[in-house]
């Protein structure tokens, strides 16, 4: 029976599979033969990424633990190259998605993927506070803690890649559906990591890499961003070895001194009439070679530098008495009693009766401040119904000054 031309579905599946459809005993009207050929693989070298990437876990681990106060474990990575849908198939509906794209030496899509419970975890850890919601704050202090694993990664693919003007744009961190997360086009590299919080539970993370900074910076591991140095060392070399076979590498106009003081190989005289320094042709300041003038340079005039006396003048009585011109300028001053700090959580909570415990010990001096900088300390007393202060001391201008710089 003849074809009408269409093919079954046994050729599509070899097509699709790239078998000869020959193989299937020429179904379909006995057409030619066709070989699909596979696409190209990756062009990044997914070993060398994971060679390097698996060395740093243990510096983000640290930083992790540092961050969120628990005993913090990252594991992996598993490298691989995947497509938007490949990947898609692999998470939960809703994520967490840090984008922290890399602005310089390597340019392009750098981007970590945390499942929406694993986001929340560290939230959670960070802040101290359970039940956690992923919102404005929350995403702040996920993209606080991606900042710092992005320092670390570029700190040490600076040093294997001796790539220094690596930079990576601020993480911004949103929690949306996985089908609208910006995923890179085409091909793209993907660490997957397995992270313990110390929780019993078990976290993924995720790190892509675009398709061009992902075949950057496994070239830069592996030794190209010195590819093209070693090719003009190289070149170089080659140059030097053909010297005693080139017209005018060691014939005469290439001495250096008195004729007859060659260096004993046949052309390569280092001594040969015509090219002596000072020679016209190649003297320093002559025609030919030189820098007009060079030869003519004196001796450079060198002085010491000299700085003024920072001792500070007694002002006279004439500027003393400029001082007058600002005596009618009002300034706050303010009685500070204590000082105390309170996690977001327990501000939020406060209500009528709530005590707070300040830093200060009872009867001790308070702070007597001039524009929120100390100046003196006093005692509280009270004046017909109204509290004030009685100094009882005036800070000296050491002491303002530690307290201004926070020494």
């Amino acid at each position: 029976m003849m074809s009408d031309g269409s093919l079954s579905q046994d050729e599509i599946d070899a097509l699709l599979s790239g078998v000869d459809s020959s193989a299937l005993g020429g179904l379909g009207g006995g057409s030619p033969a066709a070989t699909i050929t596979a696409p190209a693989g990756p062009s990044f070298d997914q070993a060398a990424l994971q060679q390097f990437f698996a060395s740093t876990t243990n510096a983000l681990s640290a930083n992790l633990a540092t961050l969120t106060g628990a005993s913090v474990t990252l594991v992996g990575p598993k490298v691989s190259s995947l497509s938007r849908d490949n990947f898609l198939s692999q998470l939960p509906d809703m994520i967490t998605s840090i984008t922290a794209n890399y602005t310089s030496g390597f340019p392009g899509e750098h981007i970590f993927i945390l499942p929406e419970d694993s986001a929340r975890a560290i939230a959670s850890m960070m802040t101290k506070e359970e039940n956690i919601q992923l919102d404005e704050m929350a995403m702040s202090v996920i993209s606080e803690v991606v900042s710092q694993m992005v320092g670390t990664q570029i700190t040490a693919l600076t040093d294997k890649t001796k790539n220094k003007s690596i930079a990576a744009a601020s993480p911004v961190a949103a929690n949306v559906p996985k089908a609208v997360a910006p995923f890179p086009g085409g091909e793209f590299a993907v660490m997957s990591y397995n992270l313990d919080l110390g929780d019993g539970q078990s976290h993924q993370m995720w790190e892509i890499l675009g398709a061009n900074p992902a075949a950057d910076i496994s070239h830069g591991l592996n030794g190209g961003g010195s590819k093209q140095k070693a090719g003009g060392q190289a070149q170089n070399s080659g140059m030097q070895d053909m010297g005693g076979q080139m017209p005018g590498m060691g014939m005469p106009g290439m001495g250096m001194g008195m004729p007859g003081m060659g260096m004993g190989m046949p052309g390569m005289g280092m001594g040969m009439p015509g090219m002596g320094m000072g020679m016209p042709g190649m003297g320093m300041g002559m025609p030919g070679m030189g820098m007009p003038g060079m030869s003519n340079l004196g001796p450079t005039n060198v002085q010491s530098v000299q700085f003024p006396n920072l001792n500070q003048p007694r002002l006279g009585p004439h500027e003393a008495g400029n001082i007058g011109l600002i005596m009618d300028v009002s300034m706050e001053m303010t009685v500070e009693l204590g000082r105390t700090r309170k996690l977001i959580k327990e501000i939020l909570g406060m209500g009528e009766g709530t005590i707070i415990e300040l830093d200060k010990l009872a009867g001790e001096p308070v702070d007597i401040l001039v524009n929120h900088k100390l100046i003196a300390k006093g005692e509280v007393v009270v004046i017909d119904e109204n509290f004030g202060v009685r100094v009882t001391e005036i800070v000296s201008p050491m002491e303002r000054i530690n307290d201004m710089y926070g020494v």
